[in-house]
């Protein structure tokens, strides 16, 4: 997590003084469930919470307290009895570190999904609002990176919003499986804590229950959390690479914005280069490289080890300030892109015609032709055309195993554009809504 790819809102929640207030409303809420049930003075929890409240947690203190302990939870424990009094030994009355450190945990992953999810929601508004600009601004789709047939910009677009729109309800669901919440004691036995105290603090905390947890809560529920992330970050890559490829010097049907003084080289001043999108191809990396330590934190060694808990420390900041900042930029990329239909046509024009090539094929065995034979008789006509000998349609006419078959006219309604976007408002429909 480096300033220059994180963004406040989200960088805050996992800041230490973030972290520390989360750990002392865990144990407020706790303490009180515990006066609630008569297990600890009432006076105890409220005198918890009133001194604790409005407190700010030192972190120097904090940290100078760990280096003598080697413990993190206990450095707090101890700086907060500084902070509370002699009330303080009614507080983690019952409970264990992993209590604290997975429920705070859980409760910064669903915070940071709830801003992923709104940076979603930006970005499906960019993408719908550019859709519909460029419903039906035709340009050449391309498979293997060669001319196929035309498509419209706006379903290219249209495609992207489907992509995301699925990327968020994963999202959702990621984050209502990770927002549980653990106060089980030692190996999760609830021996020294009522379970009344779980369901408390669940519900103060804004998460529920873990069904059962050994003494940390399960990272099957992590992994698919930050898988989900991977798999937010692969689509965001896919877009970037379209855009990439499109403002290609050769290409040029759509570009970044380029700003008023903004330079692109150093040493060549007319370049104007992807260099949000080639960044948003690189963060995506990054973002998909925390998915295997996820995954690999699964396997603890019986009721809890702490392997993961280095890895978390790391990839969860990380992992979610980056796809947030790449997300709110990938956002301001499709508000702004720059978008050249004229270069588009030109680009469709570029084969003489040879993107309508399968429906000259249909043409001629509707024709009563053999596929084989009809097959052939394109083929011959289209590589003069790509080897820039001629004109398809041109070709066509002239070749007599084709007029045999097709009127003149029959062949140029098969250049026919509109044919290739017919049916461009069902996909929307199907896409957005009837509306």
């Amino acid at each position: 997590m480096i300033p220059r790819y994180s963004r406040p809102e989200m960088a805050a929640i996992w800041s230490p003084e973030s972290r520390f207030r989360i750990w002392f409303e865990i144990e407020a809420h706790a303490t009180t469930a515990l006066a609630n049930i008569g297990v600890v003075p009432k006076e105890a929890a409220d005198t918890v919470w009133e001194k604790g409240r409005d407190a700010v947690f030192d972190v120097a203190r904090i940290d100078a307290i760990e280096a003598v302990t080697k413990h993190d939870v206990i450095a707090f424990l101890t700086h907060l009895a500084e902070i509370v009094g002699p009330e303080a030994r009614f507080v983690h009355q019952g409970m264990t570190s992993s209590d604290v450190l997975d429920t705070c945990l859980n409760v910064q992953l669903t915070k940071a999904a709830d801003i992923l999810i709104a940076d979603l929601d930006a970005l499906l508004a960019a993408l719908k609002r550019r859709a519909f600009e460029h419903k039906l601004t035709p340009t050449i789709g391309r498979s293997h990176g060669i001319h196929a047939e035309p498509v419209t910009f706006g379903l290219k677009l249209a495609q992207a919003y489907a992509e995301f729109d699925r990327a968020k309800d994963r999202l959702v669901a990621a984050r209502k499986e990770v927002a549980t919440c653990a106060i089980s004691g030692a190996v999760g036995t609830f021996a020294n804590i009522d379970p009344r105290v779980e369901e408390y603090v669940a519900e103060q905390m804004g998460l529920v229950p873990e069904p059962v947890s050994t003494q940390v809560i399960p990272r099957d529920r992590h992994a698919m959390f930050f898988a989900t992330l991977g798999v937010i970050a692969s689509s965001m890559e896919r877009l970037a690479t379209e855009v990439r490829h499109l403002q290609r010097t050769e290409v040029l049907e759509a570009e970044e914005f380029f700003s008023e003084g903004q330079k692109g080289s150093s040493a060549m001043p007319h370049k104007r280069n992807p260099v949000l999108t080639e960044n948003i191809t690189g963060l995506a990396r990054m973002v998909r490289g925390y998915v295997t330590p996820a995954l690999e934190n699964v396997a603890l060694w019986h009721e809890r080890d702490i392997s993961h808990s280095s890895v978390e420390r790391m990839i969860g900041p990380d992992a979610t300030v980056t796809l947030d900042f790449a997300l709110a930029r990938m956002t301001g990329v499709i508000d702004k892109l720059l978008i050249y239909p004229a270069t588009m046509q030109k680009n469709l024009d570029k084969l003489g015609g040879l993107v309508h090539s399968q429906r000259v094929l249909l043409a001629l065995t509707q024709g009563g032709l053999s596929r084989e034979d009809s097959y052939r008789l394109v083929q011959r006509n289209a590589m003069p055309v790509w080897r820039g000998e001629g004109d398809f349609l041109t070709l066509l006419k002239a070749d007599p195993e084709v007029i045999a078959v097709l009127k003149p006219e029959q062949i140029e309604e098969c250049f026919d554009l509109g044919y290739h976007l017919k049916h461009v408002d069902t996909i929307f429909s199907r896409v957005f809504g009837a509306a």
